[in-house]
């Protein structure tokens, strides 16, 4: 078969790191076509340590170039216009989290996959390592714990630095750092912590449990260290099925775990509970005495990687795979995070809009 041809919008430090070296796996199947970044020194050296054949500082090349299948991993106030483009020229899209600013932007890109015929996929990492999937079939498996309640979500990770503009990120390409404006820049970022790290923590939990909608949200955010942006948040939730919700955590300081990110999502269903620990790698359901589940793990399988989308990216424009981390998911996360912006800097509880919902 012929080599699907591979375009990137915006290869900063995430995807020089993290997207590029999975695709790097995948170079039987995948040709390096053309790459973007603004900054043509750092241009020139992705160019050549990944061998693309073309660079440019402008990212409509990439769109011209028609390429199968093209990441997007520019800050997330162009990745509407972008990922919008890409998929109309007939490309498969893999986009970076967070989706989009605006939830009517993120349903507007959901609708275009589905009127040209591409697959579009969110990077939720832990949707696809082997704990997640494990999770997802025990939480299905008869009736699950029925009609989910309550749930807790919990995340922390050592974004401290990144988001006060104080230092960088410990996961980050050392040669292609992190632009400060991307995560720190409300008009690129759309908001500090909610942004960079609770929509993985919510794309994990929405499909877990899909019937999850949310409805209204009251929040609360603190930027401390004079920081532009949030570094922690507190966040209620209704469902629009009737379970309430928190979603709570925020920016550690670097050193301790390894770097290691805590994610802790806790459902109480009206059959049962489910738990899922991520930092110390549980995976439990519990429906009383004698149905209670607790799953086994290998060590390190709930450490984050970004690897499952990009190989899922490939898959699905080989008509083969699956898509763990659809559009319609980073809609749904899209959604409440919107409305927490909203709420936070209202003080009120807001509605989540329901503009644009399928």
């Amino acid at each position: 078969m012929a080599k699907l041809r591979l375009g990137v919008i915006g290869a900063g430090s995430w995807a020089v790191s993290s997207h590029l070296p999975a695709m790097e796996r995948r170079r039987d199947e995948v040709e390096f076509t053309i790459v973007n970044r603004r900054n043509p020194e750092l241009l020139g050296r992705i160019k050549e340590r990944f061998g693309f054949a073309k660079a440019s500082t402008d990212w409509h090349d990439v769109i011209n170039e028609r390429c199968d299948i093209v990441i997007v991993a520019s800050p997330v106030a162009l990745h509407h216009e972008q990922a919008k483009a890409a998929l109309e020229a007939g490309a498969h899209v893999l986009c970076e989290k967070p989706f989009t600013i605006d939830p009517a932007d993120a349903w507007d890109l959901v609708e275009t996959a589905r009127r040209t015929d591409r697959h579009l996929l969110l990077a939720y990492g832990w949707n696809y390592r082997p704990m997640m999937l494990g999770a997802k079939e025990l939480i299905g498996r008869d009736g699950g714990i029925g009609d989910v309640e309550q749930v807790t979500i919990h995340m922390s990770s050592h974004t401290r630095q990144l988001l006060s503009g104080t230092g960088g990120y410990p996961q980050a390409a050392p040669e292609s750092v992190p632009e400060k404006e991307t995560w720190i820049d409300p008009e690129l970022s759309g908001g500090g912590y909610g942004q960079a790290q609770f929509t993985h923590a919510l794309g994990a939990t929405l499909w877990l449990a899909p019937e999850l909608r949310g409805q209204e949200v009251f929040a609360f955010m603190s930027a401390p260290l004079y920081a532009p942006v949030e570094l922690h948040g507190a966040i209620a939730l209704r469902f629009s099925d009737g379970a309430i919700g928190t979603l709570g955590g925020g920016s550690e300081h670097h050193g301790p775990d390894n770097e290691r990110h805590k994610v802790d999502i806790r459902m109480i269903g009206s059959k049962g509970n489910f738990h899922i620990d991520l930092e110390r790698e549980i995976v439990w359901r519990y429906n009383g005495p004698a149905d209670s589940v607790m799953l086994p793990v290998q060590a390190g399988d709930g450490i984050y990687d970004c690897i499952g989308p990009v190989d899922s990216l490939v898959e699905l424009a080989r008509g083969q795979g699956s898509n763990n981390s659809p559009g319609e998911l980073g809609a749904r996360t899209v959604e409440i995070l919107e409305a927490a912006y909203r709420s936070a800097a209202s003080g009120r509880t807001e509605t989540v809009a329901t503009l644009a919902r399928t």
